[in-house]
C-alpha cells in the first residue's frame, strides 16, 4: 500500500512539472543554486531525482524531497545537510552510516532519521537497485548537500 502510494506521488509530482532531472547538490533547474554554489559531483551509480521544494512557515527553511537511488556497489560518499534529513527506503536495501555510530541496514519499507549537519553516507551491498525517497527540512538557500572528506571509512 505504502509503494502504490509513494509512486502515485511520485508520479503525481512529475505530472505537475516538478524538476526530474538528476541534481546531486539538490538545487533544482527551476531553483538554480547562488552563483558562488558550485553543485558536488554525482558519484557513479547514484542518480538524484528532485520531486518538489516548497517554502515552510519557519523562516528561512524549506523543504526539499527527492528520490535518490543507488545502484548495485555503488556509494553514496560522507555528506551533510543544512537541516534534517528523512529517508524511507522505497526500493531495495541499503546500509546508511552515521557519523560516529556503526553502519544500519534499512529495507524496503524502512525509515532512517538523520539530525541536521551530521556526516552520514549510504551504499548498496545488493545485486538490486536500491532507492530511498528523502525528505530535506533545510535552512533556505544553502547547499543541500555538502560533501565531507574529514570523515574516516
Amino acid at each position: 500500500m505504502a509503494k502504490q502510494f509513494l509512486q502515485a506521488l511520485m508520479t503525481t509530482a512529475l505530472a505537475l512539472g516538478a524538476p526530474a532531472a538528476p541534481a546531486w547538490a539538490g538545487e533544482s533547474p527551476a531553483a538554480p543554486a547562488p552563483a558562488q554554489t558550485a553543485p558536488a559531483p554525482v558519484p557513479p551509480g547514484v542518480a538524484r531525482t528532485d520531486l518538489q521544494r516548497h517554502d515552510l512557515s519557519i523562516a528561512g527553511h524549506e523543504t526539499v524531497q527527492a528520490r535518490i537511488d543507488i545502484a548495485p556497489g555503488a556509494v553514496a560518499p560522507w555528506h551533510r545537510h543544512p537541516g534534517e534529513e528523512v529517508i524511507y527506503v522505497v526500493e531495495g536495501t541499503l546500509e546508511y552510516q552515521l557519523e560516529g555510530q556503526a553502519p544500519v541496514t534499512v529495507k524496503t519499507g524502512e525509515v532512517l532519521f538523520v539530525p541536521a549537519r551530521v556526516a552520514h553516507m549510504a551504499r548498496n551491498r545488493t545485486a538490486a537497485n536500491g532507492a530511498e525517497l528523502a525528505t530535506y527540512i533545510v535552512e533556505k538557500g544553502k547547499p543541500l548537500l555538502v560533501p565531507t572528506n574529514d570523515i574516516a571509512p
